[in-house]
Protein backbone atom coordinates (compact mmCIF):
# COMPACT_ATOMS: atom_id res chain seq x y z
CA UNK A 1 0.00 0.00 0.00
CA UNK A 2 0.98 3.52 -0.88
CA UNK A 3 1.79 6.05 2.44
CA UNK A 4 2.59 5.87 5.75
CA UNK A 5 0.64 7.11 9.19
CA UNK A 6 0.68 10.47 8.32
CA UNK A 7 1.28 13.44 11.09
CA UNK A 8 -1.66 15.90 9.66
CA UNK A 9 -5.12 15.29 10.49
CA UNK A 10 -6.23 17.25 7.39
CA UNK A 11 -3.66 16.14 4.79
CA UNK A 12 -2.46 12.85 3.44
CA UNK A 13 -0.57 13.81 0.13
CA UNK A 14 1.53 16.66 -1.09
CA UNK A 15 1.85 17.10 -5.15
CA UNK A 16 4.42 19.12 -6.56
CA UNK A 17 4.91 20.42 -10.06
CA UNK A 18 8.13 19.87 -11.10
CA UNK A 19 9.01 22.81 -13.85
CA UNK A 20 9.16 26.37 -11.81
CA UNK A 21 8.50 24.57 -8.48
CA UNK A 22 11.23 21.71 -7.70
CA UNK A 23 13.33 23.85 -10.44
CA UNK A 24 13.91 27.42 -11.19
CA UNK A 25 11.24 28.82 -13.56
CA UNK A 26 12.51 28.57 -17.51
CA UNK A 27 10.95 31.65 -18.51
CA UNK A 28 14.19 33.59 -18.07
CA UNK A 29 15.57 31.12 -20.83
CA UNK A 30 12.44 32.04 -22.95
CA UNK A 31 12.40 35.57 -22.76
CA UNK A 32 16.08 35.48 -24.07
CA UNK A 33 14.92 32.96 -27.12
CA UNK A 34 11.96 35.30 -27.95
CA UNK A 35 14.15 38.32 -27.98
CA UNK A 36 17.38 36.81 -29.99
CA UNK A 37 14.92 35.43 -32.65
CA UNK A 38 12.91 38.69 -32.85
CA UNK A 39 9.42 37.97 -30.99
CA UNK A 40 7.88 40.61 -28.60
CA UNK A 41 8.36 39.77 -25.21
CA UNK A 42 4.98 37.23 -23.71
CA UNK A 43 5.21 35.80 -27.57
CA UNK A 44 5.14 32.37 -26.73
CA UNK A 45 3.05 32.23 -24.21
CA UNK A 46 0.56 33.66 -26.32
CA UNK A 47 1.09 31.71 -29.06
CA UNK A 48 0.86 28.22 -26.08
CA UNK A 49 -2.70 30.17 -25.29
CA UNK A 50 -3.90 29.69 -28.40
CA UNK A 51 -6.08 26.61 -28.70
CA UNK A 52 -4.50 25.65 -25.67
CA UNK A 53 -5.85 22.17 -25.66
CA UNK A 54 -5.11 20.80 -29.72
CA UNK A 55 -2.03 23.12 -30.36
CA UNK A 56 1.48 21.92 -30.55
CA UNK A 57 2.27 22.06 -26.82
CA UNK A 58 -0.80 20.13 -25.72
CA UNK A 59 0.28 17.44 -28.16
CA UNK A 60 3.56 16.92 -27.58
CA UNK A 61 2.91 16.74 -24.00
CA UNK A 62 0.03 14.38 -24.81
CA UNK A 63 3.11 12.31 -26.75
CA UNK A 64 0.68 12.69 -29.35
CA UNK A 65 3.51 14.06 -31.84
CA UNK A 66 7.27 13.65 -32.14
CA UNK A 67 9.85 16.44 -31.52
CA UNK A 68 10.10 16.62 -35.63
CA UNK A 69 6.23 16.90 -35.81
CA UNK A 70 6.23 19.26 -32.98
CA UNK A 71 9.14 21.43 -34.40
CA UNK A 72 6.81 21.31 -37.53
CA UNK A 73 3.49 22.69 -36.22
CA UNK A 74 5.13 24.93 -33.56
CA UNK A 75 7.32 26.95 -36.18
CA UNK A 76 3.21 27.25 -38.14
CA UNK A 77 1.60 28.24 -34.93
CA UNK A 78 4.11 30.89 -35.01
CA UNK A 79 4.78 31.83 -38.20
CA UNK A 80 0.74 32.89 -38.06
CA UNK A 81 1.20 35.12 -35.57
CA UNK A 82 3.87 36.99 -37.18
CA UNK A 83 7.50 35.61 -35.99
CA UNK A 84 8.57 32.04 -36.94
CA UNK A 85 10.28 30.03 -34.35
CA UNK A 86 12.01 26.85 -33.96
CA UNK A 87 10.38 24.52 -31.43
CA UNK A 88 12.82 22.14 -31.23
CA UNK A 89 15.57 24.74 -30.22
CA UNK A 90 12.94 26.10 -27.28
CA UNK A 91 12.35 22.63 -25.74
CA UNK A 92 16.04 22.82 -24.46
CA UNK A 93 14.89 25.71 -22.61
CA UNK A 94 12.40 24.28 -20.32
CA UNK A 95 14.85 22.49 -17.71
CA UNK A 96 15.61 25.40 -15.07
CA UNK A 97 18.26 24.67 -12.28
CA UNK A 98 17.37 22.19 -9.62
CA UNK A 99 16.45 24.25 -6.19
CA UNK A 100 18.24 22.66 -3.62
CA UNK A 101 15.93 23.90 -0.86
CA UNK A 102 12.96 22.05 -2.31
CA UNK A 103 15.13 19.04 -2.64
CA UNK A 104 15.32 19.13 1.27
CA UNK A 105 12.09 19.73 1.80
CA UNK A 106 10.87 16.90 -0.25
CA UNK A 107 13.31 14.72 2.18
CA UNK A 108 11.98 16.45 5.59
CA UNK A 109 8.27 15.64 4.39
CA UNK A 110 9.33 11.98 3.28
CA UNK A 111 10.55 11.53 7.18
CA UNK A 112 7.15 13.01 8.01
CA UNK A 113 4.64 10.09 6.39
CA UNK A 114 2.83 11.63 3.98
CA UNK A 115 2.09 10.53 0.12
CA UNK A 116 4.43 12.35 -2.29
CA UNK A 117 3.72 13.25 -5.79
CA UNK A 118 4.99 14.84 -8.91
CA UNK A 119 2.65 15.77 -11.16
CA UNK A 120 4.54 17.11 -14.30
CA UNK A 121 3.60 18.24 -18.10
CA UNK A 122 6.83 17.38 -19.83
CA UNK A 123 7.70 15.94 -23.17
CA UNK A 124 9.13 12.43 -23.61
CA UNK A 125 12.82 11.79 -24.64
CA UNK A 126 15.46 9.77 -24.87
CA UNK A 127 17.76 12.33 -22.88
CA UNK A 128 16.64 11.68 -19.65
CA UNK A 129 19.32 13.40 -17.20
CA UNK A 130 20.41 10.98 -14.58
CA UNK A 131 19.97 13.72 -11.61
CA UNK A 132 16.59 13.84 -12.85
CA UNK A 133 16.15 10.68 -12.63
CA UNK A 134 17.52 10.42 -9.22
CA UNK A 135 15.06 13.07 -7.71
CA UNK A 136 11.96 11.74 -9.19
CA UNK A 137 12.94 8.55 -6.94
CA UNK A 138 11.92 11.02 -3.81
CA UNK A 139 8.68 10.85 -4.91
CA UNK A 140 6.30 8.16 -3.90
CA UNK A 141 4.42 8.65 -7.35
CA UNK A 142 5.54 10.80 -10.67
CA UNK A 143 2.74 11.71 -12.60
CA UNK A 144 3.83 12.18 -16.64
CA UNK A 145 1.24 13.85 -19.27
CA UNK A 146 3.82 11.95 -21.94
CA UNK A 147 2.69 8.79 -19.97
CA UNK A 148 -0.34 8.94 -18.80
CA UNK A 149 -1.65 11.30 -21.92
CA UNK A 150 -3.50 13.61 -20.21
CA UNK A 151 -2.02 16.82 -18.82
CA UNK A 152 -2.79 19.53 -16.52
CA UNK A 153 -5.47 21.40 -16.55
CA UNK A 154 -7.50 18.71 -17.56
CA UNK A 155 -8.99 17.52 -15.18
CA UNK A 156 -8.51 13.52 -15.45
CA UNK A 157 -4.53 14.40 -15.19
CA UNK A 158 -5.52 14.90 -11.27
CA UNK A 159 -7.83 12.53 -11.08
CA UNK A 160 -5.16 9.94 -12.03
CA UNK A 161 -2.69 11.22 -8.90
CA UNK A 162 -5.68 11.20 -6.30
CA UNK A 163 -6.16 6.93 -7.91
CA UNK A 164 -2.58 6.21 -7.56
CA UNK A 165 -1.72 7.93 -4.13
CA UNK A 166 -5.24 6.68 -2.42
CA UNK A 167 -6.61 9.82 -1.46
CA UNK A 168 -9.42 12.44 -1.78
CA UNK A 169 -8.77 15.34 -4.15
CA UNK A 170 -9.83 17.33 0.05
CA UNK A 171 -6.40 15.69 1.11
CA UNK A 172 -4.60 16.97 -1.18
CA UNK A 173 -2.14 19.95 -1.10
CA UNK A 174 -1.05 20.77 -4.22
CA UNK A 175 2.11 23.18 -5.28
CA UNK A 176 2.52 24.53 -9.28
CA UNK A 177 3.84 27.96 -10.09
CA UNK A 178 0.83 28.12 -13.05
CA UNK A 179 -2.25 29.97 -11.90
CA UNK A 180 -4.49 28.12 -15.10
CA UNK A 181 -3.30 24.89 -13.53
CA UNK A 182 -4.36 25.37 -10.09
CA UNK A 183 -7.83 26.44 -10.77
CA UNK A 184 -8.67 22.55 -11.89
CA UNK A 185 -7.13 21.61 -8.63
CA UNK A 186 -9.21 23.80 -6.14
CA UNK A 187 -12.12 23.17 -7.85
CA UNK A 188 -11.70 19.60 -6.87
CA UNK A 189 -10.71 20.68 -3.90
CA UNK A 190 -7.51 20.92 -3.55
CA UNK A 191 -5.78 23.07 -1.11
CA UNK A 192 -3.51 24.94 -3.70
CA UNK A 193 -0.41 27.08 -3.72
CA UNK A 194 0.82 28.95 -6.35
CA UNK A 195 4.66 29.39 -6.43
CA UNK A 196 6.16 32.57 -6.98
CA UNK A 197 9.43 31.39 -5.16
CA UNK A 198 10.67 28.65 -3.33
CA UNK A 199 10.67 30.44 0.06
CA UNK A 200 7.58 31.62 -0.41
CA UNK A 201 6.12 28.01 -1.09
CA UNK A 202 7.54 26.61 1.51
CA UNK A 203 6.62 29.06 3.96
CA UNK A 204 3.22 28.49 2.67
CA UNK A 205 3.63 25.12 2.92
CA UNK A 206 4.64 24.75 6.58
CA UNK A 207 1.78 26.39 7.83
CA UNK A 208 -0.30 24.59 6.08
CA UNK A 209 1.56 21.31 7.49
CA UNK A 210 2.69 22.33 10.34
CA UNK A 211 5.91 20.95 9.67
CA UNK A 212 9.07 23.29 9.70
CA UNK A 213 10.56 23.11 6.24
CA UNK A 214 12.59 26.17 5.84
Amino acid sequence: MIGRPYTSKVFRAVFFDFGGVITSSPFEAISHFERSNGAPPGFVADVNMRNPSENAWAKIERNEISIHEFDLLFRQETRELGVELSGAELLPLLTGAIRQEMVTAIERLRSCDLILACLTNNVLTSNSSPRLAELLTKFDIVVESSKVKVRKPERRFYEIACELAQVEPSECVFLDDLGINLKTARQMGMTTIKVTSAEQALQELSELLGVELI
